[in-house]
């Protein structure tokens, strides 16, 4: 209240104005757990690892690390609650801890669908510290029914304990996803076979995440070459390219009925410099995936046909 006198006595016009907002900021509406409601729940494997807080009346708040990602930050909810556009970020005490200022950390975007605010590795890692020091990230946009302010708060209370656990999930994440390895490319110098230390590399991370992840039945490696030389020549040479890729595998524990090489010499193209050309391609597979139909795509792109 002493601010609000000093407001006052200090500029007439300015008390007018927000007196007159006054009416505004009651219409928003707030939604976030209270003391006797706020729970934190982790969802883990190695393939990634969720901390997952319901806010009540709104949806869900999530900070999710995938495998070979970084850590990201977003809001759920089923309901389009905020108007598309620019909504406002802040980390704020809760009402209990009077005193503490607020601190804004800018615009971020709301957007339409199920995810209307989602947030990279960075913002993500400053509300996590945020809330490991018992502060409230906030974000505040325009209802879509009237336009009058929605607020969506995070709470930190049984935070701390989960995020310990969510730490311990992260060490223990596959180096890659997916999406990450499901289509491949091993790249040769003319007229060469050997798989350099970056080449192995990746095929160890593919062998990792094969055998964590049951649903994958298929690997499909093609080798190709350049058009210099003879086709006969150039057969010859993707089929050793394929090989020493899939022997690879073998060697490092993928069984051998799972694997399908095939080699295409310089019938398949992706470039016209011979140096994008001289490949072994791996494609996983999981199950239900249909294959698809044998094209001269990029990065790859050599499928099932």
């Amino acid at each position: 209240m002493g601010d609000l006198s000093r407001t006052f006595k200090c500029s007439l016009p300015g008390a007018l104005a927000l007196v007159a907002l006054m009416p505004l900021m009651s219409q928003a509406a707030s939604y976030g757990a209270g003391i006797e409601n706020s729970q934190w729940y982790l969802a883990e494997s190695v393939f990634e690892c969720a901390l997952v807080h319901q806010v009540p009346g709104y949806g869900r708040a999530v900070f999710r690390r995938e495998a070979g990602e970084n850590l990201t930050f977003f809001l759920e909810s089923e309901s389009p609650l905020m108007r598309p556009g620019r909504g406002d970020l802040v980390v704020e005490a809760p009402a209990w801890r009077p005193g503490v200022a607020p601190r804004p950390l800018g615009a971020v975007r709301v957007s339409d669908g199920r995810r209307p605010v989602s947030l990279d590795a960075r913002y993500a890692t400053i509300l996590a510290q945020g809330l490991l020091e018992g502060l409230r990230p906030t974000v505040t946009r325009a209802s879509w029914f009237d336009g009058s302010p929605v607020r969506v708060q995070v709470s930190s209370i049984n935070f701390a304990g989960q995020y310990q656990r969510y730490q311990a999930c992260t060490s223990n994440l596959l180096p890659v996803n997916y999406e990450q390895i499901r289509r491949s490319r091993i790249p040769f110098a003319s007229g060469s076979t050997s798989l350099s230390e970056a080449d192995r590399d990746l095929l160890d991370n593919i062998v990792t995440y094969v055998n964590a992840d049951s649903t994958v039945e298929r690997i499909f490696v093609d080798g190709h070459s350049d058009r210099i030389g003879s086709r006969i020549n150039n057969r010859a040479l993707s089929e050793d390219r394929a090989n020493v890729v899939a022997d690879y595998l073998k060697a490092s524990g993928i069984r051998e009925d799972m694997i399908t090489v095939r080699a295409h010499g310089d019938q398949y193209p992706v470039s016209s410099r011979p140096t994008d050309n001289r490949r072994t391609t791996i494609r996983l597979q999981r199950e239900g995936e249909h294959p698809e139909l044998q094209q001269a795509s990029g990065y790859g792109g050599e499928t099932a046909g």
